[in-house]
């Protein structure tokens, strides 16, 4: 296991017009360059059990904190959250240490930057990991008015678009609480109540399930947020419709070696037509809720190193499997 001492020291680099914070383990390996990309609210931190792991398999480790999270830069309008920025700074992390390439590895918001790099960029992505978010099909009409149809003006990636500042103004109130309460494991089936998720957990005096982290690990999250905010990172969100836009004359068929990892008690569902956008995808579902690689940490390592390994020799292939 790990914890804050054995993680990696930062250093800001500036790459795409910004300051990345970047956490790194392993020595550097044109064959073995590995970027972890981390979700929404979370950190480089969330990779904490990942990143000996791979250093050990002989990895070159690169987490940044995105844009908007931690010490990297905070740009203050929304559009510098698009598809086009968040992928734009993970190649520019690449030409700063000389990549051609590299295996690519997201969890929630980070997988979604990372099929939208894959799409953007196929040619600096090797391999693709993804946890938690699969692939998502562009449809008929931009993201925010498909889901307010759907699931109403409450649901709160609606209300991030719509409403904008309210649920930051919440969130930035009930730093400790907010995070505290969303970072949970061993929850019941279903919310008990849907809608504005993030302000009545914000607001929240207990939460459901088991803390997923102790304080001294929670406190990397609390001071984080605490320093950054809530806007820049929830500017991500409202992107979503300017990348359904930015996206819609990309091929859409993702033809890298892909590995999916699900949590069986995950609230975001599984895609059932993966395969016809990523045909060489291998699924693995696992025993754990959606803050996978935290809640579940030896088995992600395991997972992700089977899979990477058995890549060696090329034989990736195509199928749906439990570990």
């Amino acid at each position: 296991m790990s914890n804050r001492a054995d993680f990696p020291r930062p250093t800001l680099i500036s790459v795409n017009g910004v300051d990345l914070e970047v956490f790194e383990a392993g020595q550097e390996n044109a064959g073995k360059a590995i970027v972890l990309c981390h979700g929404w609210p979370e950190h480089a931190y969330s990779w904490r059990y990942q990143v000996p792991a791979l250093a050990a398999a002989g990895y070159h480790v690169i987490v940044p904190n995105q844009r908007g999270y931690g010490h990297s830069s905070c740009p203050s309008e929304v559009t510098a959250y698009d598809i086009e920025h968040l992928s734009g700074d993970l190649v520019a992390l690449l030409d700063h240490y000389g990549y051609e390439d590299a295996t690519f590895v997201g969890h929630d918001w980070g997988a979604n930057v990372v099929w939208g790099l894959a799409l953007l960029h196929p040619d600096r992505v090797n391999r693709v990991i993804n946890l938690a978010l699969p692939y998502q099909a562009r449809g008929d009409k931009p993201w925010i008015e498909f889901l307010e149809e759907i699931f109403g003006s409450e649901n709160y990636m609606v209300h991030f678009n719509r409403q904008a500042g309210i649920a930051d103004a919440v969130l930035e109130e009930n730093t400790p609480r907010f995070l505290r309460n969303i970072f949970r494991k061993n929850l019941p089936p279903a919310p008990p109540q849907p809608g504005m998720e993030m302000i009545q957990l914000a607001r929240a005096e207990t939460a459901l399930g088991e803390p997923l982290m102790g304080d001294s690990e929670l406190s990397v999250f609390i001071s984080a947020f605490e320093s950054t905010g809530f806007t820049a990172s929830i500017n991500w969100y409202r992107n979503i419709d300017r990348n359904w836009h930015l996206l819609a004359d990309v091929n859409p068929i993702i033809e890298h070696p892909t590995l999916m990892i699900h949590g069986d008690h995950d609230l975001i569902p599984q895609f059932d037509k993966l395969a016809e956008f990523v045909p060489n995808v291998e699924v693995v579902s696992l025993d754990t809720g959606h803050w996978i690689q935290q809640e579940r940490p030896e088995e992600t390592n395991q997972t992700i190193l089977k899979w990477l390994e058995m890549g060696l020799d090329g034989t990736h292939r195509s199928a749906s499997s439990s570990p």
